[in-house]
């Protein structure tokens, strides 16, 4: 094996959505396990990069805003200042985008310059993955750090769950017991909402969940949400559910902390597939989520085991062979199929 020099310093570039971002935890944990002294710095997006610091394996989060990013001078002077001040030995960029491209432009000369293949980084990022898109999510971001095995070999992890520290956990629990939730009790975190409308699954299907959800195990349900939007989302649900007690339609967290605070208080996640739900994962909360028709389960939920389960189209396609646009295929998801798969779980996670 050709030896390299040591990788003391590496440059994780991630930006975009909350899942993706915990998701990328698994290559972080990869270059540490593989490079224990190195320093890792990981690149998101402002409202998302609180969520990350302090966390194991991460040196320094450096964020950027909304603005920033799409401010053509200011974005590429602050990319120039971040390479110029530590001068890297690998730079991984996750998007391999246009925009991202900037960092290794600007570091021609560090030795590791990755990112996904595509047609245009061909000359200035000199490894270039060729990974599968149709694998699942973790395994395609370990696979950024195989180029780094000519240095020696990678102890791959695909491990990407968040810390919550018990100080952060205990303050949230205050606030929830101050909103009235009775930890005597069931506490399920539920996503009924989702930021992109056509990710939502049916409402009245939802709702008569829910209600089996109460029913059955008299749990305790929260619901999450994020912009007025949601909010207006969730409290059309709540009142057509007759404002029922058993629902906190208006617990929030302020901020991704807060959210992580508030998951890791919960005994259960339901709902919509998306970030919330890969936080549930990351804190160890057991999940199950209905998956869009254009979102591949098998991608976006990895470790799907018992304590992590999910439907999506392809668990039900037997029995809707005429299925065949959007629509036809989320209606697919029944409420039967969806409880014969949810309630065994809650018999084992909700049993107090």
């Amino acid at each position: 094996m050709k030896q390299k020099k040591d990788i003391k310093s590496i440059l994780v570039i991630r930006y975009r959505r909350v899942g993706d971002s915990i998701l990328a935890m698994a290559l972080i944990r990869t270059l540490k396990q593989t490079f224990p002294h190195a320093e890792i710095d990981f690149v998101l997006d402002r409202g998302i990069a609180p969520l990350f610091e302090g966390q194991p394996g991460i040196n320094r989060v450096i964020s950027f805003t909304h603005e920033e990013k799409h401010s053509f001078f200011t974005y590429v002077k602050k990319v120039r200042r971040i390479v110029s001040e530590k001068h890297y030995d690998a730079i991984i960029d996750m998007r391999s985008t246009i925009q991202t491209l900037w960092f290794s432009l600007f570091s021609l000369g560090t030795e590791f310059r990755i990112g996904r293949k595509k047609g245009y980084n061909r000359f200035i990022q000199n490894y270039r993955p060729d990974i599968p898109w149709d694998i699942d999510m973790v395994e395609q971001n370990i696979r950024f750090a195989a180029p780094l095995s000519v240095v020696t070999p990678v102890k791959a992890s695909r491990d990407f769950s968040l810390t919550v520290e018990e100080g952060e956990k205990q303050s949230f629990r205050k606030v929830m017991k101050a909103a009235g939730v009775d930890f005597s009790r069931p506490v399920v975190l539920c996503a009924v909402a989702t930021r992109i409308p056509g990710k939502v699954w049916d409402k009245e299907r939802m709702k008569e969940v829910l209600r089996r959800i109460i029913e059955k195990y008299d749990a305790q349900l929260i619901f999450n949400f994020g912009g007025q939007v949601e909010r207006d989302y969730v409290n059309s649900i709540w009142k057509e559910m007759g404002r029922d007690s058993h629902i906190f339609a208006g617990l929030e967290a302020n901020s991704l902390p807060e959210l992580k605070a508030m998951v890791a208080n919960c005994d259960f996640f339901f709902g919509n597939e998306g970030g919330p739900r890969h936080l549930s994962q990351a804190v160890g909360v057991p999940s199950f989520a209905i998956y869009p028709p254009n979102i591949g389960k098998h991608i976006w939920l990895p470790e799907n085991d018992g304590s992590h389960q999910g439907i999506g189209f392809a668990d039900v396609e037997a029995k809707a062979p005429d299925a065949v646009d959007y629509a036809s295929r989320f209606a697919a998801v029944t409420v039967d199929e969806v409880w014969t798969r949810l309630s065994p779980m809650l018999d084992k996670y909700l049993k107090k």
